[in-house]
């Protein structure tokens, strides 16, 4: 390989495309077309001299020599990475962890523990209930309520989260019902008797409207079990248990703060989420 000739923006397009196995979500990742990007692996492969994918319909796929090149080029990545990091004045790396609210209130309970844990890191929270792309750096750690199936992220499962319906009083008819697109708030929606008393945009705002004794709410069991006022008032909800995932970068991990983070936040999780053991025991006692 010329090394004179070889545009190291094409290393980093490489592995967009190889682990989105395609071009259509390196294009999203990176920011360029997905013509430019084809265009980029065909002088990639005749610059290093290999067949580095193989191209059908569905995507593309790594040759084996492709998969070499990946791990040599996830190898140079890690080596990068910790360079780019972003330190304050005090020489903390920034890191970002992006969670749905309830997650983002639970750590925020317990941020004490994080931040005692990880006196490496500047955290930055994002609470959204949207996936962003850990790949492209949009977050450095996410909490999500699936596995992840992109190359190049690393998870560890930390447990179930049940749903259930809290309401003041078990006499309390209605529902409030959050307008967004949350498989609890879908769920609410698809029932067809339901009774709507109220709706928000907002679940931190229905569960307060919920302990005004507006009506009945939904929230993940870890919540409504702690909310001083609020009871549980409709059984665990089977069809809404998800798992709960910490993701970062396979690469960011080795960052000391980012490591320092995922071991603290891993530790409040596993403390705060209740296990499929609760969910269980939780049934036993309502007689689901």
């Amino acid at each position: 390989m010329n090394e004179k000739n070889f545009d190291w923006n094409d290393l980093r397009f490489f592995l967009a495309v190889a682990r989105n196995k395609g071009l259509s979500g390196a294009a999203r990742d990176t920011g360029s077309s997905a013509p430019t990007l084809g265009r980029r692996m065909h002088a990639l492969e005749k610059a290093t001299g290999k067949e580095i994918f193989h191209r059908h319909a569905r995507g593309y796929d790594l040759t084996e020599q492709g998969e070499a090149f990946f791990s040599k080029a996830m190898e140079l990545e890690a080596n990068v990475i910790p360079l780019l990091s972003t330190k304050d004045k005090a020489g903390k790396t920034l890191v970002k962890i992006s969670a749905g609210q309830w997650t983002s209130h639970a750590l925020s309970q317990n941020i004490h523990q994080i931040t005692e844990a990880a006196p490496d890191a500047l955290l930055r929270f994002i609470s959204t209930d949207e996936y962003l792309n850990i790949n492209h750096r949009e977050t450095v750690i996410g909490i999500r309520n699936q596995r992840p199936e992109q190359l190049g992220l690393a998870c560890r499962k930390v447990g179930t989260v049940s749903f259930a319906g809290y309401a003041t009083d078990p006499s309390v008819e209605g529902w409030i019902r959050v307008t967004s697109n949350t498989p609890s708030a879908k769920w609410l929606a698809s029932l067809s008797d339901v009774n709507t008393v109220m709706e928000v945009n907002s679940s931190q705002l229905a569960k307060q409207l919920a302990l005004k004794g507006v009506g009945r709410v939904v929230l993940p069991c870890f919540i409504g079990d702690r909310v001083q006022g609020l009871s549980k008032v409709h059984a665990v909800i089977p069809e809404l248990d998800h798992e709960q995932w910490l993701v970062s970068h396979e690469q960011d991990r080795f960052i000391s703060a980012v490591r320092q983070v995922l071991k603290a936040t891993y530790d409040v999780l596993k403390q705060v989420i209740r296990t499929d053991e609760h969910r269980l025991s939780q049934a036993f006692v309502n007689g689901d």
